[in-house]
């Protein structure tokens, strides 16, 4: 069994403006991001060649591009768009992405509110694989 290598984009920290509530979506929120891509690094490591390999400063512009972008009203919706944009490199073959919002609406002592997707590869596109 051929075993994948990870990178791992971890508190990615962009001001956006998701959410069901509208004072949510006038004043905005800071979100934070991580994503772990599973691909095959061996190449990369061979040629010391960043072509060879995400790059992971282009990766972050591209999902601090969709936070701040287009507002979504839940978490779920914007680590699925995230999702889509890690697996547009043809070399990632699965990605889990957690969306946090620390700041979400609740009128509770709470620590964080996170949603995580898992998406893999497959001949026929994208597929969900949480259980």
């Amino acid at each position: 069994m051929d075993f994948l290598d990870e990178i791992a984009l971890t508190g990615l920290t962009v001001f956006g403006r998701h959410g069901v509530y509208d004072h949510e979506r006038e004043y905005g929120q800071e979100f934070t991001v991580d994503l772990r891509l599973r691909l095959a690094l061996e190449q990369a490591a061979a040629t010391d060649d960043v072509n060879d390999t995400v790059h992971y400063g282009e990766l972050a512009q591209n999902v601090a591009a969709v936070v701040a972008g287009e507002p979504v009203n839940l978490i779920e919706t914007l680590a699925e768009r995230i999702a889509v944009v890690a697996l547009e490199d043809l070399r990632v073959q699965n990605v889990t992405v957690t969306v946090h919002k620390p700041h979400a609406p609740i009128s509770l002592s709470f620590a964080d509110v996170a949603v995580t997707v898992h998406r893999t590869r497959t001949p026929d596109g994208l597929e969900d694989i949480t259980a």
